[in-house]
């Protein structure tokens, strides 16, 4: 079978250039496209040369559709309306759209789900092989201890530059969490606590963001119950890990019929 096209949107931000130097190092892909928005100084600039790897004949472009028309699949990790934007014009030209996008809102959740009626869309809130088993054993663990006996907080930590919260990954975990409980997480959940909040409400599942520094990623699940607390964690040193998780979502997604599929279709997790 041929190398699969893919092109990769958000060409010149850190993720971008990481899934440049990925799609390119890894057997059965190629970059075949590279998109930044318009205005970018990176515009008409080689992809692979912004990316550290040389010359790899692809101009980086602020035309998605003429690109998407070219390829086979898209890398996204962009931002929520620039996502629903590029799952529209993925559906159009029926290709596979892989999705890191964190930050996504019910509305924005609801139109991707609309453009996977004509696109393969792979989204999930973490491309990882182990922060998506990580996500098994969550729901494992939680289904296995008592809501009565043991509570759920689950402590996030990412770089300075990361705007939203909690992450996509502590969102992951936790809706793992809840499926394990068999409950609703936004019933359950607890973003903040300040002030004089009174006792922790037994079976809600609560959030610790931390952000600073140079930190890529690292999301701890404790289950605290009496006389004894697990731990389940992660920590990802590189993002090359993400990347690597995207580009294999895309060649597993090759092929495959429109639909919404996560990490853990492609992993045979689900």
């Amino acid at each position: 079978m041929s190398e699969m096209g893919l092109v990769v949107v958000g060409a010149a931000g850190r993720m971008g250039q990481t899934l440049i130097r990925t799609v390119h190092a890894m057997e059965g892909a190629r970059v075949a496209g590279a998109i930044e928005r318009p205005g970018s100084p990176a515009l008409g600039k080689d992809a692979g040369e912004l990316a550290g790897i040389g010359t790899i004949g692809v101009p980086i472009s602020d035309d998605p559709l003429a690109a998407f028309a070219k390829a086979e699949g898209v890398l996204d990790f962009t931002a929520p309306a620039a996502s629903v934007e590029f799952a529209g014009y993925a559906a159009q030209a029926r290709i596979v759209h892989v999705i890191g996008t964190t930050g996504c809102d019910a509305g924005h959740e609801a139109k991707i789900k609309m453009a996977a009626h004509h696109a393969t869309i792979v989204k999930s809130g973490n491309m990882s092989l182990g922060v998506n088993l990580l996500a098994v054993l969550v729901k494992q663990a939680a289904r296995a201890l008592e809501a009565a006996d043991f509570d759920i907080e689950i402590l996030e930590m990412h770089h300075r530059h990361k705007v939203d919260a909690p992450s996509g990954t502590a969102l992951l975990l936790a809706e793992a969490a809840a499926e394990g409980r068999d409950v609703a997480l936004a019933q359950k959940s607890v973003r903040v606590r300040d002030g004089h909040t009174g006792p922790r409400e037994p079976g809600t599942i609560g959030f610790a963001t931390l952000r600073g520094g140079s930190v890529v990623g690292e999301h701890s699940v404790i289950l605290a119950g009496p006389g004894e607390r697990i731990t389940l964690s992660h920590q990802a040193e590189d993002r090359g890990i993400f990347a690597h998780g995207a580009v294999k979502a895309a060649l597993w997604a090759r092929g495959r019929k429109p639909g919404l599929y996560s990490m853990l279709d492609v992993l045979g997790l689900s």
